[in-house]
Parts: C-alpha cells; structure tokens; sequence
C-alpha cells in the first residue's frame, strides 16, 4: 500500500496524477524484480532440479522469517512517522530495533528447525544464506516506509532496481560459471545488503535521520500495535509453506522442485493481484469509504468481485489446458509431476482472488481480529493435513494441502462478507455460470477437429464476451 504524509497539494498541482506517478515507481521496480527473479529461477531449474527444489525450500522459510522479524510493524510505524508532533528519529528507532532483535531469535529459530529436521551440512548452509538475505529485508523495509511517508517513492524505487540487479546479476554469473550452490545463494545477501544499505543512507542524508534509544515501555506498546496482523500474516505464510517441508522429509529435494515450478505460476498470477489491484488499489478506497458512505463500499465490492471471478476463471482455464506446454516450455522437461499438479492446483486461482478481496475488505470493516481467527484455522487444519496425508502420498497430499485450506478459509471470508456487503450477486453469478457451461461445450465441440489453439479461444469466447458487456454497462451497479 503507498503512503504518503505530504500536505495537499497547492495551486497547480494535480493529487491523482501524482498519486497515479508514485505507484508508478514502486510497480516498476517491482516489475523489474520479479523479471530477473523469474528469469534466476528458471536458469536454475534448468541447471539442477535438486539445487533448484533446495532453494525453493529455503526462500519458502527465508519468507517466513521475514514475516515474524517485522511482526506487522510497518502499519504503526506509518502512524508514529506521520505524527506531526511526534519524535521520528525515535519511532524509526524502537521499530527497527524490534525487528532486529525478532531476526536475531528468528535465525536461531532456523538453526534449531534444521538441527530437528536432520538437514545436510550443505542443504543447511544454503537455507541459512538464504533465510538471513530474505529476514534483512526486514530492517530495510522499515528504511522504506520513512521514504514512503516522506513522498519519496521514487527513491525507493531506484534503490529496490538497483539492488536487483545487484542481486540477480550476481546469481545468474555465478550459475554460469558453475559456482556452489552455497556460492549462489548469496545473491539474496546482496540484494538486502543493498538495500538495506542504500535505504538508510537516504533516510539518514534526506531527513538527518539520528538513532535515539527508546524506552521499554514504548518497545511493549509498539510491538502491541503490530501483534494482529502479525499473527494473521504468519499464520498464512506458515499454510503457504508448511507443506515443501514435508515434502523435503518425505520426497526430497525433486519433490519440492516438481511442486515448486508449477506453484511459482499459480502463486504468482494470485499474489500480483492480491498486492497490486487489490493492496495498494482498492484497499486504501475501502478503508476510506467505510467511515463515510458504505454503500458506496458495497457496490465497489460486488463490481470487483465479478471481474476477479471472470478473471480468476479465464486464468484457471488457461493454466489447466496448457500445463503441458507451460510447464515444458519453462523449465524443460524434467518436471513432468509438475504437469498434473498444475492441473490440480489451479483451482486455488480462485480461492485467492475472492479470498483475498473479502480479507482486505475485512480488515477495512475493522475485522482483523474475526480474519485471525479464520487464518488460525486454516492453518491448524494444513498441518493436521500435512502430517497425516504427505507422508503416505507427497506429492498429491502437499497440493490438496493448499487446495483445501485456500477453499476452506476463503469460504469463512467470502461467506461473511456475503452476508455484511452482498459480495456476489445471483445476476453475475448465473451469467457466469452460463458462459462456463456454454465454453465448455464448444470446447467439447472443437477438441480434436480444430486445432489446439482455436479450440481454446472458443471456449474463452463467451467469458471475453459477457466482460464486454459488463464494460459497456460498467456505470450500472451489479443487479440481482
């Protein structure tokens, strides 16, 4: 979500394009992160499988580590900075101190989850590089929030490119000269480095940012203000995750590299929507409108939840009938379990999408806590799930792990706010329904008498076509 404290802008100055630049930088910085990161990743998968599933293990618990080091320090920390009559240096101070004592107990907490675990000597090295490049972004990010609060988007942006190409750069040459796996793995310690480094410099230089020890009790309080969304953001983490450890235990690092190429597609497609249209878009509206008109909340809710199911549907369609070629043509053709787990999973492209909607406008509504308790769950049964199932069947228990959580705990969200806002209508719903039906029909139709690619956009027509409509009547509020 951007931030910005800066005050109203005077004559001659346009808010929204401004607004509308700011995102600009941090999507584009973004943008050119997940590109080096996709194109570091699939190079790997091509190099080794083994060394591939090992690093998708490990920034699997380095993304967790991350999350419990920030404990949800960076919502309060955006109160503290914005405070007019506050103590900045000392409100930067107490969060980033919190969060590096967290990492220092994280960490241990790491070697100790290796030790149980029985982790070779390697595989332990590498997933130690990696958790502690991922848990550093930690500290760095709390050096962001104060250039975000600040208006100064943009130098984030500069920052976060650099220390991608830093980062990743270093990565792909050494897996072109055939560097050690521990060798490779720093790459993730560079790019925090970088970050961390060039972010502090700035806040330091631009603001006269100085360190001021701060009291225990205002330690206490600070980490009191995070603790829910803390615990909401651990809690999915650890239900995203939990299942590639049992399957390391269970089938190795090749079992974590069949699961983890198709889930970097699935998880991907969901996590852009999840925080760029909805995080840094929508989720800033719908807090702002339900303090002053919650109709508008409502009808803004059911508009989006339509196009997120179309969307969410089309996508579904495409990664299922092209698991073959996507999967093939990615990563070679080493993953062939690969093929049949995206069919599998792409069920969760759904889930996602409403449950991600439903969580943001939850937490709009003030129902963080009610969110909490439904993460808490999901999360107990995934891993009732994962100790029962995976070790009989590793790989299909790890996938129907996360289709049944994601299923189980978007039916608690969307449900409830099904019955607060009206999220889905029965009108778009049975539109839906019959463009589905209709899709598949002709996809019956063509299959096997057209070829491949006609049949595909067959079926996709007659969803492309009700979109079509709802964009020509996008000014009418969703009917019953």
């Amino acid at each position: 979500m951007l931030i910005s404290s800066q005050s109203p802008p005077g004559p001659g100055e346009a808010a929204p394009p401004r607004i509308l630049q700011k995102f600009a930088y941090l999507l584009s910085a973004r943008w050119v992160r997940e590109a080096l990161q996709t194109v570091f990743l699939i190079y790997l998968a091509r190099v080794s499988s083994t060394t591939y599933g090992e690093f998708m293990l490990a920034l699997g618990l380095g993304s967790i580590l991350l999350l419990v080091a920030e404990f949800g320090l960076n919502l309060p920390l955006v109160s503290l900075l914005a405070q007019k009559d506050g103590d900045q240096d000392a409100a930067l101070t107490q969060v980033s101190l919190l969060k590096g004592g967290l990492l220092v107990l994280t960490l241990l907490g790491v070697l100790g989850f290796m030790e149980w675990q029985d982790y070779s000597l390697s595989l332990k090295r590498v997933m130690f590089m990696l958790s502690a490049g991922a848990g550093l972004e930690a500290l760095s990010n709390s050096f962001f929030v104060a250039l975000q609060v600040r208006g100064r988007q943009d130098l984030q942006g500069k920052i976060k490119v650099l220390a991608a190409g830093l980062g990743f750069g270093y990565g792909l040459i050494a897996l072109a000269l055939g560097a050690s796996p521990l060798a490779v793995a720093a790459f993730k310690l560079i790019e925090s480095l970088v970050n961390l480094g060039g972010s502090f410099i700035l806040v330091r230089s631009r603001g006269r940012f100085r360190f001021k020890w701060p009291s225990l009790g205002r330690l206490g309080s600070t980490l009191q203000l995070g603790l829910v969304f803390a615990l909401i953001e651990v809690s999915a983490i650890i239900y995203n995750k939990a299942n590639l450890f049992f399957l390391q235990k269970y089938a190795g690092a090749h079992g974590v590299a069949q699961y983890s190429v198709t889930w970097q597609t699935v998880d991907g497609i969901s996590a852009l929507v999840s925080n760029v249209l909805l995080q840094s878009i929508l989720f800033p509206i719908f807090v702002k409108l339900w303090e002053v008109d919650r109709a508008k909340v409502s009808q803004l809710a059911q508009n989006t939840a339509r196009w997120l199911l179309a969307a969410a549907l089309a996508v579904m369609f495409l990664l299922f009938i092209e698991s073959d070629r996507i999967i093939t043509l990615i990563y070679g053709p080493n993953y062939p379990e690969a093929i049949w787990l995206q069919k599998l999973l792409v069920v969760t492209v759904v889930f996602a999408f409403m449950h991600n909607l439903a969580a943001f406008l939850m937490i709009s509504m003030g129902l963080q806590r009610m969110l909490l308790i439904f993460y808490l769950g999901g999360l107990a049964f995934n891993l009732v799930w994962c100790t029962l199932v995976i070790p009989r069947a590793p790989l299909m228990g790890a996938a129907l792990a996360m289709v049944l959580t994601k299923s189980g705990v978007a039916l608690l969200t969307v449900s409830y706010c099904q019955r607060r806002l009206g999220l889905m209508r029965r009108r778009p719903l049975l539109q839906l329904g019959l463009t589905v039906l209709l899709g598949a029909l002709l996809y019956l139709m063509g299959h096997g008498r057209l070829p491949r690619e006609a049949t595909e956009a067959l079926a996709l027509a007659p969803t492309l076509l009700l979109a079509v409509r709802w964009w020509l009547r996008r000014g009418e509020p969703p009917r019953e």
